[in-house]
């Protein structure tokens, strides 16, 4: 069984090399906040945050990907920026 700090490295690899890309290129950012009790909470910031698509893009996107590739993930939460300056992409 993996360690708590190997499921968030793996976490943070995922997003790193796979997820990220995607989402810049639309201006957003998201990254790991916490990972608690098969639980990843994701902070969205950049365009992400306030985005009509977000919630799409966590479920559909971010967590069916961990969930896929990171058993030990059962869902994925998100966080938004309250303090973002970007408009958000519609």
């Amino acid at each position: 069984m993996k360690s708590k700090e190997e499921i968030k490295t793996s976490i943070k690899k995922i997003i790193e090399d796979y997820i990220l890309p995607s989402v810049q290129m639309h201006g957003g950012h998201v990254e790991l906040q916490s990972f608690n009790e098969g639980i990843a909470t994701i902070f969205l910031s950049g365009a992400c945050s306030g985005c009509a698509m977000s919630t799409q893009t966590l479920k559909m996107g971010i967590e069916n990907m961990l969930k896929y590739y990171i058993p030990e993930v059962l869902g994925v939460e998100g966080i938004e920026d309250p303090n973002s300056t970007v408009k958000p992409y519609y």
